[in-house]
């Protein structure tokens, strides 16, 4: 247990407050001493019962617990605070202490946070941790805290992504030729899709089963949790497992408020956020053992594809070669230390 003085942490939570810009009545969103306390915001862009939330809910609790209930965490899911666009500017400017982003999206902010999400580059999960708990995840943190965020040591899973479809199942690159595919709106994976022939429209999470049932796009691709968690077997039939990215969540804090924040309990958010981020990396990679076979009852139908096809025809488009030069010759460096030759 924690236990704070209590001048020292009014004077400490004062100085957050006028770093955030905060005057008046102090504003919506910032963080703030309140009889002694920290009372923070907390968005993800995921559904209620995604493990990223569950374990979330965890942490909040025992940050609160340890720290006497001088940190109030309140967990808004679901795209509740704004699309992911939105909750970036949030962050970047105060107004949102604390939320969760996958690399990729973040991307169009920090373009390193993209390195493991290249087409087909990182395999396995050995090699994914071993890269993001090593240098390329040291790589991003850096990168992550020149643009005023400060990024938590732990990375989240958010899984190996697939493709689903209303028409046709994907069994060979060319039948992506013009499929019209919604992915997030990241630039490196509607460059991917683009060069494998497809047509890519990039809609956020949060607009994304509608724009199925419109028939907007025609697929989709995301991992098996997020796929059974958004429904979208309710608006697609088949399910090919490309593996093609992986992708995580990188839990970030506002730099202009963590910087205000007093160290020890900077510490003990960090120890809980850290340490249910790991449980969700089990969580993830035990769940999609039995996903499969959860959709198919719900009548996604599941085919497998030669993965080195894919790769093979990527590599014949000059896309690696596009992106090397976008990332820079070190970065690319380290992934291949740890995805090997991609290309």
């Amino acid at each position: 247990m924690v236990h704070f003085d209590r001048r020292a942490f009014l004077k400490v939570s004062a100085g957050a407050v006028a770093a955030a810009g905060v005057t008046g009545n102090l504003g919506v969103g910032a963080a703030r001493a309140q009889g002694g306390s920290f009372k923070f915001k907390l968005g993800t862009d995921l559904p209620v019962a995604h493990p990223v939330n569950v374990r979330l809910r965890e942490a909040i609790d025992a940050i609160a617990a340890e720290t006497n209930g001088a940190v109030a965490i309140t967990l808004f899911p679901n795209n509740q605070l704004g699309s992911d666009s939105d909750m970036m500017s949030q962050i970047r400017s105060g107004a949102l202490e604390l939320a969760t982003f996958p690399g990729t999206v973040l991307s169009t902010l920090i373009p390193s946070t993209s390195l493991t999400g290249l087409g087909f580059a990182f395999t396995s999960y050995d090699k994914v941790w071993a890269a993001m708990d090593g240098e390329v995840g040291n790589y991003i943190r850096q990168n992550i805290g020149k643009a005023n965020l400060h990024a938590f040591d732990a990375v989240w899973d958010n899984g190996f992504r697939q493709i689903t479809t209303s028409n046709r199942p994907i069994q060979t690159p060319d039948d992506l030729k013009n499929l019209k595919i919604r992915v997030p709106v990241v630039p490196l994976w509607v460059s991917m899709f683009t060069a494998l022939g497809a047509s890519p429209v990039s809609i956020p999470l949060s607009d994304a089963y509608s724009s199925l049932q419109t028939k907007i796009a025609d697929a989709q691709e995301n991992p098996l949790v997020l796929i059974d968690f958004a429904k979208f077997y309710e608006v697609q039939k088949y399910c090919s497992l490309t593996n093609h990215a992986w992708d995580g969540f990188w839990m970030l804090a506002s730099g202009r408020i963590w910087r205000g924040v007093p160290a020890d309990v900077q510490q003990v958010m960090a120890k809980h956020l850290n340490a249910a981020a790991l449980k969700e990396r089990d969580d993830v990679a035990k769940a999609t053992v039995d996903l499969q076979k959860s959709l198919e009852g719900k009548g996604l139908v599941f085919n497998k594809v030669d993965v080195d096809a894919f790769q093979k025809a990527l590599s014949g488009t000059g896309f690696y070669g596009q992106w090397k030069d976008k990332f820079g010759a070190d970065a690319w460096t380290l992934v291949q230390k740890y995805a090997g030759n991609i290309g």
